[in-house]
């Protein structure tokens, strides 16, 4: 793996640092995204600070620059406000030449530096360089922290995101407490994982956490693990047994995939949840219950609700705190930290603890992780078992990832045009033979002099193994 400073390094490769522009000048804007990408960031601009905030809440922004003169909310609202909800940006602003003051003490509010207006382009590139290599600094450090933080992670959880570090905050402040709690996430994103440190965090911690995959049973199975039964309930019920919501007196009952539960026992569940009681399955007695509940959900609820699979006074119960979990691909600066982990993790059995080269980070990085933090998981589990070196090398990884998109094989119904579908044989055909010049041509059925010509045509005369 490599060290802190070079896994930003790698990570900027396929993410460059994003700057958000927020000034309601349309030149002002341009101007501002031309030099910022002259420094190698991706620049996104907008004229308010609602657009600001909004795209704030669902993106990861590593600067804002804002103008002081806003329509609607000013540039020293959008500053608190960002320096409330999140901390981990870097706000610069821009102000007009005369109000000095006013940049000054937007400073002592928290904003990293000021550029007055109008600006020479050279002074705002060489602000913005700084403030780039202060946002750096600032990212080393938390991932150096987070890899010298104890194992497993909080929790379990890994990440120093923001979007992550805004789950840490919703966890400490809901363990504290017993509201019901709703998770929700893509498959493989960790909502077991959230769930248990929202339950060992709190004043439940000492008591069982029973977890049910509403998903996995049949609908009579449900009811029977939630509510119990008596004995003779059913044809096999040869004694009586106890439901979780019952035996997990004092704890907590962790509803994994609420959504699959059929509607007619989300009436029963409803119903046991308002008035803290069970009937089990077979008696005429109502038992009385003190757990916690927490549920989690990849579906979208609220469709579910408008289609009639999923009840909306159900929803309401439930839904008292929200947590919602980032899919891997909106915080790709989490997964160096996350290789190491399970690098450790599955390198025990083998005696010592393997590395993974810089290419198989980048593929890593760059690829998009449908099946989020799990897949990553199993990716790596299976490169440590089937690779024969101490170093994590492409080839090792499953082989989805040892092609980026520009070398992969088009599906079976994409057309693409005939100069692409050569340009990516030459890839793969360069990649198999590790980068060899004279078998790659034989394979490929052309002249050496054809291969540099088609390399240089193409620009990837420096193509590496």
């Amino acid at each position: 793996m490599p060290a802190t400073g070079e896994s930003l390094e790698l990570i900027r490769e396929v993410l460059p640092m994003s700057i958000l522009i927020v000034d309601d000048e349309q030149t002002i804007r341009d101007t501002c995204a031309e030099v910022a990408e002259q420094c190698g960031m991706k620049a996104t601009g907008v004229s308010t600070a609602e657009e600001a905030l909004e795209i704030l809440e669902h993106s990861a922004v590593d600067i804002v620059l804002t103008d002081l003169k806003l329509p609607q909310t000013n540039g020293v609202q959008l500053l608190k406000q960002v320096h409330d909800q999140h901390p981990q940006v870097t706000v610069v602003v821009l102000t007009q030449y005369g109000t000095i003051e006013s940049a000054l003490e937007v400073t002592r509010m928290g904003a990293f530096d000021y550029v007055t207006k109008p600006f020479r382009i050279e002074e705002l590139r060489s602000r913005l360089e700084r403030v780039a290599r202060a946002v750096e600094l600032q990212q080393e450090n938390r991932l150096l922290r987070e890899q010298l933080r104890t194992r497993p992670g909080f929790g379990g959880l890994i990440g120093v995101s923001m979007k992550m570090q805004r789950v840490y905050k919703m966890i400490e402040k809901v363990g504290q407490h017993e509201y019901p709690v709703l998770i929700l996430g893509e498959s493989g994103t960790g909502k077991e994982l959230v769930a248990k440190s929202i339950h060992f965090s709190g004043p439940r911690k000492d008591r069982p956490f029973a977890p049910v995959d509403c998903s996995a049973l049949v609908p009579t199975l449900i009811e029977s693990e939630l509510f119990g039964y008596v004995k003779g309930a059913f044809t096999g019920a040869m004694q009586a047994k106890q439901g979780l919501l019952e035996a997990a007196k004092g704890g907590t009952l962790f509803l994994d995939e609420i959504g699959d539960m059929p509607v007619d026992l989300q009436a029963k569940l409803l119903r046991a949840l308002q008035e803290r009681e069970v009937k089990p399955v077979g008696s005429t007695e109502r038992r009385q219950i003190n757990v916690r509940i927490i549920a989690a959900t990849n579906r979208d609820l609220d469709s579910a609700i408008r289609a009639g699979t999923f009840r909306q006074d159900l929803y309401f119960r439930l839904n008292v705190v929200q947590v919602k979990l980032p899919p891997l691909r909106d915080r790709k600066s989490d997964i160096p930290i996350l290789v190491t982990a399970f690098l450790e993790k599955f390198s025990e059995s083998h005696g010592s603890v393997r590395t993974i080269s810089d290419d198989a980070m980048r593929r890593l990085i760059a690829y998009d992780w449908p099946g989020n933090v799990r897949e990553l998981e199993n990716a790596i589990e299976r490169a440590v078992a089937l690779g024969s070196g101490p170093i994590v090398h492409v080839g090792d990884l499953p082989s989805n990832l040892q092609y980026s998109a520009s070398e992969r094989v088009p599906e079976k119904d994409e057309i693409l045009p005939l100069e692409e579908l050569e340009r990516r044989a030459i890839l793969r055909t360069l990649r198999e033979t590790g980068g060899d010049k004279l078998s790659a041509p034989r394979m490929l059925g052309i002249g050496k002099t054809t291969l540099y010509r088609k390399l240089k045509q193409y620009h990837v005369e420096h193509a590496e193994a």
